[in-house]
């Protein structure tokens, strides 16, 4: 695949696609970084009807999806991001549908598998999958994922460069 070749030797993208270990849930509250960098979601289970037939494999698990922490700074004059990875993996391993993406995604597809049902609920009309689906989908997770992470200054950067190299993550 092209991507393999446009990645070799940069080592943010060598700490995602060949780590040394993968991460469980549990793991991730004493161990990942309160810094910034990127974040890579490996899977031994694919959910729903996503296709992972070009995605990366690692030690048996596939690579479905990936993002930073915090996000690109504002160029409008607000603040940036305080977020860092520790931060954003807890809130994809445990929150709810409304502050993941990720959750939301795998909640969805994961509905006839699991019995996630989405709902809007507040005044705000926030989306979750309610109490009892929200701990139907993190049993799941913990489970089916792992994570893993590489520390960097600026996520974005290495973010953009794998994202420009064709590097397939569906979710």
């Amino acid at each position: 695949m092209s991507w393999t070749k446009t990645l070799s030797g940069n080592a943010v993208a060598d700490a995602i696609l060949r780590p040394g270990r993968l991460y469980r849930a549990e793991e991730v509250a004493g161990l990942a970084p309160r810094t910034p960098g990127l974040y890579g979601w490996y899977f031994d289970a694919v959910p729903g009807s996503v296709d992972a037939t070009d995605c990366h494999r690692h030690l048996g698990w596939t690579l479905l999806y990936c993002r930073i922490s915090p996000r690109k700074p504002p160029t409008n004059g607000r603040p940036p991001s305080r977020s860092h990875v520790h931060k954003r993996l807890r809130t994809h391993f445990g929150a709810n549908a409304a502050g993941s993406t990720l959750r939301l995604t795998l909640g969805c597809l994961l509905e006839k598998e699991i019995g996630t049902i989405l709902r809007r609920v507040g005044t705000k009309g926030r989306l979750t999958f309610t109490n009892p689906g929200e701990q139907l989908l993190d049993r799941w997770m913990s489970v089916h994922a792992k994570v893993v992470w590489a520390e960097h200054p600026a996520p974005w950067e290495a973010e953009d460069e794998l994202l420009t190299c064709g590097l397939p993550l569906p979710l």
